[in-house]
């Protein structure tokens, strides 16, 4: 713990990771019980042999996008709320650490209440326990998240492993009970859904963290290893988390993974299921919350956040405030892949690929053309009936890449009053 995993500048390369180090962080991320809920909604919709495009379509797209940016985190060293000081300024960029900061400890507080509340429900144990149990795991949670990016291999490299046997343990034994997939191809949709829907799910349930991700993959040695250890999270881990909830709802009426097990009859696994699904992700989450506060706040105290961001999730979650907030935050979902399209515009466009070092950037308060293109991106995006996530992205790109075009002085990257010399 000799230093805070660098908040406010560039990844140096003496701090950089190799392949394996990168990708089990990653997967742990993707490892997301929600995302097996959003595929259970799949698997109630459509037969196994479209369900499986539909996976990979989703996830190709997912990954795409969370490589796009990973490759620009890696080459700058940057996390998405460092590069947001290029294309929305130093004042500008609070607003995306707003955002990316409110929907983490959102969804901490949501892990927080759950795993009480499922463990509870799992074991037996009295209910008078659920908030004990959430204080205890909304602090024990973030424990790895204070200690850095290395706190957070240690837990992945372990639980990764780990819990990818016990999901081809329970997809083995899920395609024993519904005699193959010659069984799940006899499996008939319930519900309605259009593809267009069901890709919009897959990517939707997930792309805020693939924005965030860049967190980690700014600490990849080459591009290229941010670009495999990214797709291999987002496309490969997210698919299969998307497959297990889809199997698992459509064999066993149960979506949730450890749902699942305990129905096989895997008790134990489950409990060490639940235990490491959330944590992995909880420790991702926190640590995204405080290199986002970080960054708002202009402190170097990683760790102080750290600690305070937990503290407000847990109470969010003894108030039962979680289930309040969960509509909340599946909306401003909506809102956060705009920024990536206007980073990615930023980078490509205007800085040519290349950033100058952060430290001695001259940088504008408010960019202007950036806080505009973001906006446009945010309203096409909740407007948007096909494909939001996407549609967002392309249209703060597209409309970033426009307004570099205009010269207009109501369009200047300052604002006259702030403008740094």
């Amino acid at each position: 713990m000799h230093h805070s995993d660098y908040p406010l500048s560039e990844v140096p390369t003496s701090a950089r990771k190799g392949l394996l180090s990168t990708s089990a962080v990653l997967l742990g991320f993707t490892f997301f019980t929600a995302t097996m809920w959003a595929g259970g909604t799949l698997g109630q919709a459509f037969p196994i042999g479209q369900l499986l495009w539909i996976i990979v379509i989703g996830n190709l797209l997912l990954g795409m996008y969370a490589a796009a940016l990973a490759y620009i985190a890696c080459k700058s060293g940057l996390n998405s709320v460092l590069m947001g000081r290029f294309c929305f300024g130093e004042k500008g960029s609070k607003l995306s650490d707003f955002i990316l900061g409110f929907t983490q400890i959102g969804w901490y507080a949501w892990g927080t209440a759950t795993i009480a509340l499922v463990l509870v429900r799992t074991t037996g144990m009295p209910e008078w326990l659920e908030i004990p149990l959430m204080v205890l795991f909304g602090f024990g949670f973030c424990v790895t998240a204070m200690i850095g990016y290395k706190g957070m291999d240690w837990l992945s490299r372990f639980a990764v492993p780990a819990m990818m046997l016990f999901i081809l343990i329970s997809l083995f034994t899920g395609l024993v009970d519904v005699r193959g997939f010659a069984g799940l191809s006899q499996q008939t949709p319930t519900e309605s859904m259009s593809v267009a829907a069901a890709v919009t799910v897959i990517i939707g349930t997930f792309i805020s963290g693939g924005t965030q991700a860049t967190n980690w993959s700014r600490f990849a040695k080459t591009p290229k290893i941010a670009v495999i250890s990214t797709m291999a999270a987002f496309f490969v881990g997210n698919g299969l988390m998307v497959l297990t909830g889809a199997l698992g709802t459509m064999i066993y009426q149960q979506a949730d993974i450890v749902d699942v097990l305990i129905a096989q009859g895997f008790v134990t696994i489950a409990v060490l299921m639940l235990f490491l699904n959330i944590w992995t992700t909880q420790d991702n989450t926190i640590y995204n919350f405080a290199v986002a506060g970080c960054n708002l706040l202009r402190t170097e105290k990683r760790r102080l956040v750290t600690v305070g961001g937990a503290a407000i999730g847990t109470v969010l979650a003894v108030g039962g405030m979680y289930n309040l907030l969960i509509p909340f935050l599946v909306l401003l979902g909506t809102f956060i892949p705009p920024m990536g399209g206007v980073i990615m515009a930023d980078f490509w466009l205007k800085h040519k690929g290349r950033y100058p070092s952060l430290s001695s950037a001259a940088l504008p308060d408010f960019n202007r053309r950036g806080l505009a293109a973001y906006a446009i991106g945010a309203g096409a995006a909740y407007f948007s009936p096909l494909l939001p996530p996407l549609v967002g992205v392309a249209v703060a790109a597209g409309s970033y890449a426009v307004l570099l075009r205009l010269n207009h002085a109501t369009l200047s990257d300052t604002l006259p009053s702030t403008a740094k010399q």
